[in-house]
């Protein structure tokens, strides 16, 4: 009786296997590639996460780097800024204390021109220039404009003010020419050459000297002087915040 079962039994399992085994292996199939799709997608979520983990684990550990540096830098800095004060109150001089505010770009003055930014600084002088740093590097000068502090960046024609070429220091004025930056009223017996360093001289009273400007691309020799086209060091994108070099 028991074999007779067993029998009736595998019967109807070859019997369901013939009839449904397509259908049964269809659902089956369907199963299984969604476990399989639910599977890898665990696991590449899974992979996403800790590589973003490791990612910011590792810029973490550069920044904390670069933050020591920065920190041993302005430690240097602080001592060398006494110790040239100190230089200058015994030769009855002003202290040199140049600084940094940080401002917001607000928006452009005129739809079609990229090179003048209204910025919101709200100890803005109107009878005084301002030079404007970004990157560690010259963007551009701030002006009066209606009673508010304009910002001509790098390439606006009237952004001007005064550089030193190279390593010889040659005297120009920058002037800003859209694309392109000129610095011009370079003596002709003087030799700035492709390559050169162009960075404030801080002779005008608007940047402090040696902040970088850009590097020499072509030397232009006119009748009374010699014109230096440089490419600046900070390009066209309007970033959020600009330094402004604060006066006293």
């Amino acid at each position: 009786m028991n074999k007779l079962k067993y029998f009736i039994l595998i019967g109807l399992f070859v019997t369901i296997s013939l009839k449904y085994g397509s259908e049964a292996r269809g659902v089956f199939t369907q199963n299984t590639n969604f476990i399989i799709n639910t599977y890898i997608d665990l696991k590449e979520t899974i992979q996403d996460s800790i590589k973003e983990h490791f990612s910011q684990v590792d810029e973490i550990r550069a920044l904390r780097e670069k933050n020591i540096k920065l920190s041993e830098s302005a430690t240097l800095l602080t001592a060398y800024s006494h110790r040239l004060n100190d230089y200058l109150k015994k030769e009855d001089m002003s202290e040199y204390a140049p600084s940094l505010e940080l401002v917001r770009a607000l928006s452009y003055a005129n739809l079609n021109d990229y090179y003048k930014v209204w910025i919101d600084y709200q100890d803005f002088n109107a009878s005084k220039l301002y030079g404007l740093v970004y990157n560690g590097n010259s963007a551009g000068i701030v002006v009066e404009k209606d009673g508010n502090p304009l910002a001509l960046l790098m390439g606006d024609p009237k952004a001007i003010f005064s550089v030193y070429i190279g390593e010889q220091n040659i005297p120009g004025v920058v002037f800003g020419k859209k694309k392109e930056v000129h610095v011009r009223y370079i003596p002709l017996w003087m030799h700035p050459q492709v390559g050169d360093e162009v960075i404030t001289s801080g002779l005008d009273g608007i940047f402090f000297k040696g902040l970088r400007v850009g590097v020499v691309t072509n030397v232009i020799e006119e009748e009374l002087s010699k014109t230096a086209v440089i490419k600046p060091y900070v390009n066209l994108e309007i970033p959020a915040y600009y330094y402004i070099i604060k006066q006293n």
